[in-house]
């Protein structure tokens, strides 16, 4: 499965070069990974509130071509691995007009809880454990 969500580019989010500073890229990974969990029913703030946060503990991203003010983003979004007490998320970011491939990256994490121990996601949350499978093995 994978999870697509449009945004449009803020001219806050550019350099003084008139395109997109790097680092909103992970921003963009944020919003795609937030919105890929909520279409599975999962939502950061519900999680949280069981005592499970979702550090990031590995991230990558490959800048292809460079997005610009005004472009109107697509961020997919899937599930590239889930394993033990880590989870991880593969994104493409795609500008819309054209379908250019802008840049791909992953953010890798731990389910823990508010001390930063290991947490058994799979145990404690069976049911949410099995549809990010489900949607890991299609």
């Amino acid at each position: 499965m994978i999870n697509e969500t449009t945004i449009k580019a803020r001219y806050s989010e550019t350099d003084q070069m008139g395109i997109i500073y790097h680092a909103n890229y992970f921003s963009w990974f944020e919003i795609g990974r937030t919105e890929f969990l909520r279409s599975l029913g999962m939502e950061y703030k519900e999680l949280e509130n069981k005592d499970v946060l979702l550090p990031v503990i590995d991230v990558g991203c490959k800048y292809k071509v460079a997005a610009k003010y005004d472009d109107e983003i697509i961020i997919k979004t899937k599930l590239d691995n889930l394993k033990g007490v880590k989870i991880k998320f593969f994104y493409e970011i795609v500008r819309k007009k054209d379908d250019k491939l802008l840049a791909e990256g992953y953010t890798q994490h731990a389910f823990v809880d508010k001390d930063l121990k290991p947490v058994n996601f799979r145990k404690n949350f069976k049911e949410a454990w099995d549809r990010l499978k489900e949607v890991n093995e299609n």
